[in-house]
């Protein structure tokens, strides 16, 4: 259905060097995340993620937890603009969705560096530029508390049984990534299609397969494979894949400028040619993850839309003036395109397909604390 990427694998196959201890629920058709190497996942692991995932004493002021930025109910988004930490601070990107996240080889926005879960956590929890948690200098305050809670007293040495002391920020990140591989959607309703479900898509959203996956609008060439994205990986898969494109947000400059300090991979690499190059989200659960872009600032699915049928967006006054349409390092696959509104209709319809309410709702990834 797609292309970018190795061949999936069949139902319920797991692939040579996969963790066949855990069992991963995996959707039919999905293979196994690839796990970094000396990581093992446990049911015990995954359910002390989960606890430390939703606890807002992992933020200084005890205000937030890593679920107020991501809500299950949003496909792990927060529907805002752009972030805001626990201390109030505005951050300049918006919150990913973390649908698939243990597919994904690199994890941020635009940091091609940040490629292991465990270590993506020490950012939210203790940088200081933005503030998110705010617990910077506060490592033995958080390991005390969680020393200190009965359910932690149980949970940590399930987790860590070959530790005689299991309290760690190591353990803590650890059992946080182990969590989010778990975050796994793969039943929407496109997914039932492609499993023979023919009622599965409406007739609609079988023209907006087709044109999505046409060469007239290219949106699979970013957004193509099993994830609906280009930056993929999966336990057999020959080499990772890791894609960063330029839509033609911005151009301030007339050389292709991005707003600081949102200038994406040339950040890391200082190369004329990546900047406002972002990574392309996973288009999953993609209805429910508004505002979009890496600054949240394209309010809806409707008007995603129009920016790409544009050719990229023209900015006529403010700070950010400059027509991204005519951006020298825009993506060549970004070059705009005709629908009818029959049409248009269609690729809505389609994007709004792979909703995945199984994903929302599912207890597995719910907030443990609640039910107490």
């Amino acid at each position: 259905m797609g292309c970018g990427g190795d061949e999936i694998l069949g139902p319920g196959t797991l692939p040579p060097g996969s963790d066949g201890d855990f069992d991963w629920r995996l959707p039919e058709g999905f293979p196994a995340p690839r796990l970094p190497e000396g990581v093992t996942m446990t049911e015990e692991l995954v359910e002390l993620g989960r606890h430390l995932f939703y606890d807002v004493r992992l933020s200084g002021n005890e205000t937030q937890s890593c679920a107020s930025c991501h809500r299950q109910e949003l496909a792990f988004s927060d529907g805002l603009e752009l972030a805001v930490g626990s201390t109030g601070e505005i951050h300049p990107r918006n919150s990913m969705g973390l649908t698939n996240i243990g597919y994904q080889p690199a994890l941020t926005w635009a940091n091609p560096n940040e490629t292991e879960l465990a270590h993506q956590a020490l950012t939210p929890m203790f940088g200081e530029d933005p503030v998110e948690l705010g617990l910077a200098g506060l490592e033995d305050v958080l390991v005390e508390r969680l020393e200190a809670d009965t359910t932690y007293q149980r949970l940590f040495p399930a987790a860590f049984p070959e530790r005689p002391d299991p309290y760690s920020i190591e353990t803590v990140t650890k059992a946080i990534a182990a969590f989010q591989r778990t975050l796994i959607s793969g039943n929407a309703p496109v997914d039932r299609y492609r499993r023979g479900e023919q009622d599965a898509l409406t007739e609609s959203a079988r023209l907006g397969q087709a044109l999505f996956f046409s060469e007239r609008l290219e949106c699979f060439h970013c957004h193509g494979g099993l994830g609906f994205t280009g930056t993929f990986d999966f336990e057999g898969k020959s080499a990772p894949e890791v894609e960063f494109h330029n839509n033609g947000l911005y151009n301030l400059d007339g050389e292709g400028a991005y707003p600081f300090p949102n200038t994406g991979l040339f950040q890391f690499t200082q190369r004329p040619e990546d900047m406002g190059r972002f990574k392309a989200p996973t288009l999953r659960n993609i209805e429910l993850t508004a505002p979009y872009m890496h600054d949240g600032s394209i309010a809806s699915l409707e008007e995603v839309l129009d920016h790409y049928a544009a050719g990229g967006r023209n900015i006529a006054s403010g700070p950010n003036q400059g027509d991204g349409r005519l951006s020298p390092q825009k993506s060549s696959f970004v070059k705009g395109f005709t629908l009818s509104p029959e049409e248009r209709t269609a690729v809505l319809d389609f994007l709004r397909s792979l909703t995945d309410p199984v994903f929302i709702s599912d207890p597995r990834f719910s907030n443990p604390w609640e039910v107490r």
